[in-house]
């Protein structure tokens, strides 16, 4: 006689929280559609334990000035966008991107410092280019982040973007400017639950509702400290699954910045032959970098190679088709 096996499933009490990113005109910005993510009552693709109602989001990254230290490979695929960034956002767009991510680098390659107008005039250009939503970062230096990101806050004032990266030393000014302009925020700690919690109810403190709050827990590339990362990502899904409010926001992983810096992405001669073709390679290790992260509870991934892209937008839909 045929045996009828019950699939079992947990009862969680908890969800993540969504947020949206962007503002269309009718929201008092000017992007052509905004991009909601969170709202899952389960772990990752588990359709049938739970409801995932918005699937993840590939965001493309973009900088404001030409990325010399980029790999080849990566400079092979965007030619000339990347001396522009608002054809590069235009570009990344047409790519199929849900989001863009704009990266300031700080200085010009001349070494000349960004000014809060020059990043402003960027923010401005690039929003021009593409209807899509925007993220951007700083160069990762605290004075430097709230001189720029403050100027670019106001000048995106109603486009709902998403401001980072906010830190345990300069989230203040950041959120402030948040604040004060109905922007978003990111909260980046180092990989552990507690720090990660910690920083959310700090900046939760500052009056910024917790529906306009990602959540960075920092991860490393596929064999560079993913496992590590992965563990703390699970880790905090499903505390915000088990009903702590402090863990449910969103995450967001930075996958193109960890990955193309790796030896495996970033060298073309004096490997072993087995490695295999270097661009394929290439393209490869985002790939599967990013694919880890979403199984991990990743809402956004940010990426560098077009084709990455490509491969992650469509394991999403098949992964999706089951919702």
């Amino acid at each position: 006689m045929p045996v009828t096996v019950e699939t079992p499933t947990e009862k969680w009490t908890g969800s993540v929280r969504k947020v949206t990113l962007g503002a269309t005109a009718e929201q008092g910005g000017t992007r052509a559609r905004t991009v909601t993510v969170g709202g899952e009552t389960t772990l990752p693709f588990l359709h049938f334990e739970g409801k995932m109602p918005n699937p993840p989001a590939i965001a493309i990254e973009i900088q404001d000035y030409y990325p010399e230290d980029w790999s080849p490979l990566l400079k092979e695929a965007w030619g000339e966008a990347l001396k522009d960034p608002a054809i590069w956002a235009e570009r990344a767009e047409g790519y199929g991107a849900d989001l863009i991510t704009l990266r300031l680098r700080g200085v010009d390659n001349e070494d000349n410092e960004t000014t809060p107008e020059e990043a402003a005039t960027t923010v401005k250009n690039v929003l021009a280019a593409t209807g899509l939503p925007l993220i951007v970062r700083g160069p990762g230096q605290a004075e430097l982040d709230n001189e720029l990101l403050v100027a670019v806050a106001e000048a995106a004032k109603g486009e709902r973007i998403a401001l980072g990266l906010c830190e345990g030393k300069n989230y203040r000014t950041i959120v402030a400017a948040a604040l004060a302009h109905d922007q978003l925020v990111i909260s980046s700690t180092p990989m552990d639950v507690n720090l990660s919690k910690q920083l959310i109810i700090l900046i939760s403190d500052m009056a910024l509702p917790l529906d306009r709050i990602l959540m960075d827990p920092t991860t490393g590339a596929l064999g560079y400290g993913i496992e590590y990362g992965y563990s703390v990502m699970e880790r905090l899904r499903i505390a915000a699954l088990t009903g702590d409010t402090m863990t449910q926001q969103p995450m967001i992983c930075f996958v193109g910045e960890e990955s193309w810096r790796q030896k495996e992405s970033k060298a073309g001669e004096g490997v072993p032959e087995a490695w295999g073709d270097w661009a394929k390679r290439g393209v490869t290790w985002e790939a599967m970098t990013a694919t880890t992260v979403l199984h991990s509870g990743a809402d956004i991934v940010t990426i560098r190679h077009p084709e990455t892209g490509e491969i992650v937008k469509g394991l999403i839909g098949k992964l999706m088709a089951g919702s």
